[in-house]
């Protein structure tokens, strides 16, 4: 490995790097800025969790609070007003390397409520209520991949509001948001919409796979289990990958980017490494390719920075993961049902933290 910084490095193999966390405090001190202009940061995605975490740390968040709850907004109002704040600051930082790349990078992330997941209708409303509010071309709109989800993400495409699909665990479901994607651009096409000022990312959870799978290897206890232990997750990342070129190269497509569309790139998110015997940057070193994004919590993104080596890409060894959801069956773990319990599983725990947030204002402005 060179002297330069890995994560400079990853732009040379077309990946982008984002940043999972958002704190006032890293916009107000100038670590965002810091973090572009030094790692190439290329965009930030948020979430309730984060958020909550950053209240409870942060006390620079108490002013904003207290004069909110002087105005008589109850706690959702006041996680809305200081989330929004924060996104839109965070989008303007990113707003030259937006425009610098013509629109294909320097995204901000942000979600519609968690307790929206089974709800089409509510979901398209508040994602357009918040898109409107932001009122950038650097925003995306964080939407769950469940079947409530899928038409919520074709409409809002169609709108022209950039999307974030969120909680991927599965390639069934990744290939329906994918093709919700684009019948959201073919439908924005015929009614005479620009498809060229759409933008979306497809959001493919890794560390929870691999969770979920070596607790069921590990309770069979048998060598021939164990030996499958932390593959999964990597492996249906290489699979989803290789569906994405599939798709990039079908005349549906091929179609659309005649007229200037933009492909819905695959994001690795829960890149941080759960077990401590694996590497701790094992979702970052074997998922390098093009048109993809990696979206790193800070602890990933100082160790890449620190020992990571772009080398390795995304599209070796695919046949070893096309062999692996079979092997794996034949364990009696089958990916595509592990899939819809870690969607499950998903809903439930982005629901609780989006309550805790809530609780967290809410004891802020009782003490205050």
């Amino acid at each position: 490995m060179t002297g330069r910084n890995p994560l400079l490095r990853l732009r040379e193999f077309g990946q982008s790097v984002w940043l999972d966390y958002i704190q006032r405090e890293l916009i107000d001190g100038g670590g965002l800025e810091r973090l572009i202009r030094e790692d190439g940061l290329a965009g930030v995605t948020s979430n309730p969790a984060i958020f909550e975490k950053a209240i409870a740390a942060g006390r620079e968040y108490e002013a904003p609070i207290l004069e909110l709850a002087r105005r008589g907004l109850d706690s959702a109002a006041v996680a809305e007003a200081v989330t929004l704040e924060d996104v839109g600051r965070a989008a303007d930082l990113f707003r030259p390397l937006h425009e610098e790349t013509q629109g294909s990078d320097g995204f901000v992330s942000i979600e519609v409520s968690p307790h929206l997941a089974r709800d089409t209708a509510g979901t398209i409303a508040e994602a357009q209520r918040l898109w409107s509010a932001l009122g950038r071309p650097n925003v995306m709109i964080k939407v769950p991949a469940t079947p409530e989800g899928l038409p919520a993400i074709r409409a809002l495409i169609a709108a022209g509001v950039n999307v974030n699909v969120t909680l991927l665990f599965g390639v069934a479901r990744y290939r329906e948001a994918a093709m919700a994607h684009l019948a959201g651009l073919e439908d924005r096409a015929k009614a005479g919409g620009p498809v060229r000022s759409v933008a979306s990312v497809a959001s493919f959870f890794l560390s929870r796979i691999d969770t979920f799978v070596d607790q069921r290897l590990d309770r069979l206890g048998t060598q021939a289990a164990g030996a499958l232990r932390g593959r999964a997750a990597v492996a249906s990342a290489r699979l989803a990958y290789h569906l994405f070129n599939e798709i990039s190269a079908a005349p549906a497509w091929q179609a659309l980017a005649r007229q200037g569309a933009r492909p819905q790139r695959l994001l690795w998110a829960s890149t941080s490494t759960k077990d401590p015997a694996y590497s701790d940057v094992m979702y970052v070193e074997p998922l390098i390719g093009p048109r993809t994004v990696n979206t790193l919590p800070p602890a990933t993104l100082d160790a890449y920075r620190d020992h990571g080596n772009p080398a390795a890409r995304v599209e070796n060894d695919f046949e070893l993961a096309r062999a692996l959801p079979a092997r794996l069956a034949s364990h009696g773990v089958e990916l595509e049902a592990v899939a819809r319990e870690l969607e499950e599983d998903g809903i439930r725990k982005f629901v609780e933290s989006y309550d805790r947030l809530l609780a967290t204002i809410d004891r802020r402005r009782n003490r205050l």
